[in-house]
Parts: C-alpha cells; structure tokens; sequence
C-alpha cells in the first residue's frame, strides 16, 4: 500500500463549521469523481499497528484539473482528537493520504441522475457536478437536493440551478420538507439515485425510494461493493 505523505496548501472556511482544506497534488496521484480516501494525521503509522484515532475516511471534493486534493469536512465545537488536531493544522502542515477510491462515478447511461445528500455529504457531489458541466453526454439531467438544518448550505457557486446546463439544485432545513421532495423526485421509475450521508439518512432514504418502487440497482451509495448488501437487500415486506 503507498502511502502519499503531502502538504495543506490551503484551507477555506466554507461555512463557520465546515472547512475545506487543499492538498498539493503528489506526482503519480491520481482520481475520479465520487473518490474516497483515507486521510491520516502525522503519527497514525508510528507504532506497531495504525492509530485508527488518527484517521478518517473522507471524499475528495475537487477534480484533477483542479490541481489540489480537496478534503471538506465538518468540525464541530465538541468533536474527536482527530478533527480537533484537524482544527489546529495549518498551510504546510503534512497530512497523508492512501487507498483511494471510487464508488461513486457518475454514470452515463442517458438517465436523469438525483444527488441525494445531507449537510457537507454535499462535497462528495461537488465533482460529479462539475464533470457533469465540463461533459454533459450520457446523462439527461443532474437534480441535487440536500439538507441542512443549520442552513448553511455548501458550495452556493456550484450548486445553483442552471437550466441551460439541465441542472437543478433544491436546498431544505427540514426533514417533512426533504423526504417528500425525494418521494417527488421518485415519480422518475428510471432514473439514478445517488444518496450520501450518515448510515442512518442512508437507510432512511433508502426505504423511501424502495416504497416508491425504486430498485436497488438504481440507487448509488458511497459505500464498497461488499458493504451494498446490508443497505439494500432487506425485504420490504417486513
């Protein structure tokens, strides 16, 4: 496993709680949109075993040509060692990155694609959207919906409706609100459902679309192949 050790070259407050902080870019590092990667703090691999304390599973929310590895988080007042060591790092800091990967390309089979997402799940789409407006084939129309009590949307340049680029973007505060614009935009029997967020929003969302009559197939998680199974093959007559 290669273990990509590189610098912060920049951290954007999105919100007051969300920040985003760009890595520069190591030579043969490479990745698509909808990646993961393990994002590990300075002494994860110190010792015999890895210090899972100091390690976190996170999107990337740029794409290549952007010329920086994007990580957006979330950092609470109350939070783990991990984002209160996060907190504290600054430009030139050194964080590492390994195991990257995607469950979550957009995909291009002249559908209408549905971002389904909660709070900052909204960077994990962030590059879907913007590969989708630099190459539109294969995909009839993109629609995100996301929510977030605090209102503090993300990404408000990006994600705003854009009728010319067949590009919808729906912001909620309320859970009522979100889940019958999800049963709304299940009206679409054959559209792609991509849906990002905790494992809860995940399950819950999940139900909604299946009791829609969404199958399985046509819904996307940020999750591994062998993780799919406990999400979506429970039995909706129970």
């Amino acid at each position: 496993m290669q273990i990509y050790w590189t610098k912060i070259n920049k951290i954007i407050d999105e919100t007051p709680e969300v920040k985003t902080y760009l890595l520069d870019c190591p030579e043969d590092f490479t990745w698509e949109e909808g990646s993961h990667t393990h994002f590990g703090l300075e002494g994860f691999n110190a010792g015999d075993k890895p210090n899972r304390s100091l390690i976190r599973h996170m999107s990337i929310s740029t794409l290549p040509h952007e010329n920086s590895i994007g990580i957006t988080t979330r950092i609470r007042e109350q939070c783990s060692e991990f984002k209160s060591i996060l907190r504290n790092l600054e430009v030139g800091n050194e964080v590492a990155i390994f195991k990257t990967h995607s469950n979550v390309p957009l995909k291009r089979e002249n559908k209408n694609v549905y971002l389904l997402s909660s709070g900052v799940g909204l960077a994990t789409f962030r590059p879907l959207v913007l590969d989708y407006f630099e190459r539109a084939d294969n995909v009839n129309q993109i629609h995100s919906l996301n929510i977030d009590s605090a209102k503090e949307f993300l990404f408000p340049n990006i994600f705003e409706s854009a009728p010319d680029k067949k590009f919808t973007s729906q912001f909620v505060d309320n859970r009522k609100d979100y889940y019958e614009e999800v049963k709304n935009l299940a009206a679409d029997k054959d559209g792609l459902f991509y849906v990002v967020g905790s494992d809860e929003f995940l399950v819950q969302n999940i139900e909604v679309l299946r009791e829609q009559g969404i199958k399985p197939e046509q819904i996307m998680l940020d999750k591994r192949e062998q993780q799919l199974p406990e999400f979506l093959s429970f039995d909706l007559s129970i």
